[in-house]
Parts: C-alpha cells; sequence; structure tokens
C-alpha cells in the first residue's frame, strides 16, 4: 500500500521521467475531482477546499514514508516517488479553481501543469535547496515550492489575460 500511494498509483513506475507521470496523474484527478463538485453544485470555494486536503493528505503520505522510501529506494529522492508532484501540481492548481468550469478551466489546468513541470525541473531558490532538508521533507518541499512558483506565474497570467480570455 505504501508504494502504490507513494508512486502516485503507480505512475511513478511509467518509463521515462515518472515525475511528468505524476504530474498528469495529479492534472487529471484534479479536473475530475473540480467538475464532480460542480456538477453537484458547489462552488469554487469548495474546490479550493477539496485541493487543499489533497495537498495535506499527499504531503503526509510523502513525509510519513519518506525514510520508507529512501531505504527501499536507496536514493534521496527516488524516481519511482511521485506524491509530492501530486502535492506540488495540486498547489499550482488552486488559481485555476477561480476560472469557469469548462474548456477555459481545462486549458488552464494545462498551462498550470506545464508552469509546474518547468519550475520542478529548474528548481529555483530556495527550492533546490530544500532537497537538502532530511527524509520526506526533502522529498516534498521542493515540489511544493515549484507548485507556489507554478501557482503565482498562473495568478500572473490570469490577471494580464483578465478580460480579454477570462
Amino acid at each position: 500500500m505504501r508504494k502504490l500511494l507513494l508512486s502516485g498509483f503507480g505512475t511513478g513506475f511509467l518509463p521515462i521521467a515518472p515525475g511528468t507521470w505524476g504530474s498528469a496523474a495529479a492534472v487529471a484527478i484534479w479536473l475530475l475531482g473540480a467538475s464532480a463538485l460542480t456538477l453537484s453544485g458547489y462552488d469554487r470555494w469548495w474546490i479550493v477546499g477539496a485541493t487543499v486536503i489533497a495537498i495535506s493528505l499527499a504531503s503526509a503520505v510523502c513525509v510519513g514514508f519518506g525514510d520508507y522510501a529512501i531505504a527501499l529506494w536507496k536514493r534521496k529522492d527516488p524516481s519511482h516517488v511521485v506524491i509530492d508532484e501530486f502535492a506540488g501540481q495540486w498547489v499550482s492548481l488552486l488559481p485555476v479553481a477561480f476560472l469557469p468550469a469548462g474548456r477555459m478551466q481545462i486549458f488552464a489546468a494545462g498551462v498550470a501543469f506545464l508552469f509546474f513541470r518547468v519550475f520542478d525541473v529548474i528548481k529555483p531558490p530556495p527550492a533546490r535547496q530544500a532537497e537538502s532538508l532530511p527524509a520526506g521533507v526533502g522529498i516534498l518541499v521542493d515540489d511544493l515550492l515549484a507548485g507556489v512558483y507554478a501557482a503565482l506565474a498562473m495568478w500572473i497570467l490570469i490577471f494580464a489575460l483578465r478580460g480579454w480570455m477570462f
């Protein structure tokens, strides 16, 4: 069960760029959840709340099972662990919850995915330094920071395009 959770329901075992697969799965799960909440009559604040809960749960799994993952895969930040990508990707999607449901939200989720992957790869300070934190915290925090950078980029984009696209 720990492997399944840490690997983002197995996406961490997919070939070539498991972090990208994990991020893509996180976007798909978020879009399904946001759509279900919207269709059930819940507003954007429910989507934000559900996203924060999801971020918290993914973060708890990463930190709680971090020592296990490091011992199992014998790496400080094992590539099979993508639950940290789930948490960071969901952070980047928080601004998307404020857009109208439908095509615009799907498009914006794709942009948030791209922003998150870029920031996760380049790891601007202090994200790179966060990798040196111990165990599961070190696995997680750089991705949360990449998510924050991507969320800020999304807010800038949303405000820049306000009135034209949104």
